[in-house]
């Protein structure tokens, strides 16, 4: 695997630096995030991509999720110890989603990374997701891991298969691609983040507002042992949620479902109807009239359900936030000039310019 290369003295960097904002959602980092940081300080001073474009971290978000530990305690440390950390104190445990989104939300970089605490994530990768963004000019850039994961055999056998199953019966071509450790736009993640409503599972809220999706390889680290945060149920709550926010694609196979079982009483009405010897037996009288019966009522009422549900969908769609459209940046240079781009007048909570050098964009 190439990975970038930090700046040194004798290194030629273009006078363009992308400026990149590290969001972390903290739940249990007390043992791990400060080794996370540290790994991320070089590039804070700079670093190129195996394909020569400049970048540099100008900032690192640390989002407190309220976890069981004391990783509050390393936040603040951190925070007092290098100028280019900040906290987001959230009032309780909201989960992962939810915390990566406040941190996009209050990012000034011209792309988000986001990563995970728990040290599994190289950041040496961070140079070839950004040249596979500009390179497919894609919005967002998930990790493709090229070893297995540390995780059980069934764990990971259902988390594949939970995946595909989105990609085929959902209309989710990318719920395969889907990994905490990605890098977005930064116009795209802070406007996703001013509409996304509670319940929203972030990847699947991507999707909506961008169809370039590309993936770049990078190795899965050990977790050092820690055991995860997920249990099964938190885990097929994610997955539960993730089906919710898909769409309408789930609620139509009701529909569908529906009017098999429709077709499938049409079909035993016609072999009543053309078999002599159906009721013949006095112990089966009546149980065709009872099956055509119980699958006709049942396909008329799931048929009806689907229609119903198809208005509920369009108004989960409304409650989600889900947009009808998205103004972005110009994708021709994926992200604008400091001197083109007027961030006072998109969010005047921030000043960019505050926290990025001459020349980064």
């Amino acid at each position: 695997m190439i990975t970038s290369h930090l700046v040194g003295s004798s290194d030629p960097v273009d006078s363009t630096v992308y400026s990149i904002s590290v969001v972390v959602p903290v739940y249990q980092g007390e043992r791990t995030l400060e080794a996370v940081v540290a790994e991320l300080v070089p590039y804070t001073r700079g670093a190129v991509t195996p394909e020569g474009m400049a970048y540099r971290i100008s900032e690192v978000i640390l989002v407190h999720d309220n976890g069981p530990d004391h990783s509050d305690t390393v936040m603040r440390r951190l925070e007092a110890e290098h100028p280019f950390v900040s906290i987001i104190w959230l009032s309780r445990n909201f989960g992962q989603h939810a915390a990566t989104i406040a941190g996009m939300a209050a990012s000034r970089g011209r792309w988000i990374l986001t990563m995970d605490e728990d040290g599994q994530h190289d950041p040496a990768s961070i140079g070839e997701f950004l040249d596979t963004a500009t390179r497919e000019r894609a919005g967002v850039v998930y990790a493709r891991f090229t070893n297995e994961r540390p995780h059980g055999l069934l764990r990971s056998a259902a988390s594949k298969g939970s995946k595909r199953m989105m990609r085929t019966a959902f209309n989710l071509p990318d719920a395969s691609q889907f990994q905490s450790y990605r890098l977005v736009r930064g116009d795209v993640g802070r406007k996703l983040a001013s509409f996304a409503a509670t319940g929203v599972y972030l990847d699947v809220a991507l999707s909506w507002v961008t169809n370039r999706v590309a993936t770049a390889p990078t190795v899965l680290r050990s977790a050092d042992g820690r055991v995860s945060g997920y249990s099964l149920p938190a885990l097929f709550a994610y997955f539960w949620r993730m089906v919710l926010t898909s769409g309408t694609s789930g609620l139509r196979a009701v529909s569908v479902l529906g009017g098999v079982i429709a077709l499938l009483g049409l079909a035993v009405v016609v072999y009543v109807v053309v078999n002599p010897n159906v009721g013949s037996d006095p112990e089966a009288a009546g149980w065709a009239s009872l099956i055509v019966t119980l699958l006709l009522c049942s396909g008329a009422i799931l048929v009806s359900l689907g229609v119903i549900a198809e208005y509920i969908g369009v108004s989960l769609n409304v409650a989600m936030g889900r947009p009808l459209y998205l103004v972005v940046d110009d994708p021709e240079t994926i992200m604008p000039d400091d001197d083109s781009y007027d961030h006072d007048s998109h969010d005047g909570a921030h000043d960019e310019r505050t926290d990025t050098q001459p020349g980064e964009r």
